[in-house]
């Protein structure tokens, strides 16, 4: 069975009574690996993720929203990242060292975000 069918393939057209065995049968394993690849990938985000959201039919539709939910948080990541970046300023309460280590975690946790 091909578990990732419904991610790789568009859904075929629901089938008729006039609709050959083939077509029928093609239907029948995109929708169950559809249902399979939605409850597994439910099954696997945290609720706290999953509640903010929306329901799809397609498991494809469901991947596209979760990567648009985190596209939409790393940019704001980034945003915070980048101000509290500019907003560093050496006080003396800490060591040169220590500043420079947290500017560099910083700079860092930038670059991941940009792959």
């Amino acid at each position: 069975m091909n578990l990732d069918l419904a991610l790789y393939v568009d859904e075929p057209p629901i089938p008729t009574e006039s609709s050959s065995p083939t077509d029928k049968a093609s239907y029948e394993r995109w929708e169950q690996s559809n249902r399979l690849s939605l409850i597994l990938i439910k099954s696997h985000i945290s609720k706290g993720i999953r509640g903010s959201i929306p329901d799809y039919y397609k498991a494809k539709d469901f991947m596209k929203a979760i990567e648009e939910q985190f596209i939409n948080s790393n940019k704001a990541l980034a945003s915070t990242l980048i101000k509290k970046l500019s907003d560093m300023r050496h006080n003396g309460s800490k060591g040169v060292r220590q500043h420079n280590m947290e500017i560099r975690d910083i700079a860092a946790q930038l670059r991941g975000l940009e792959t």
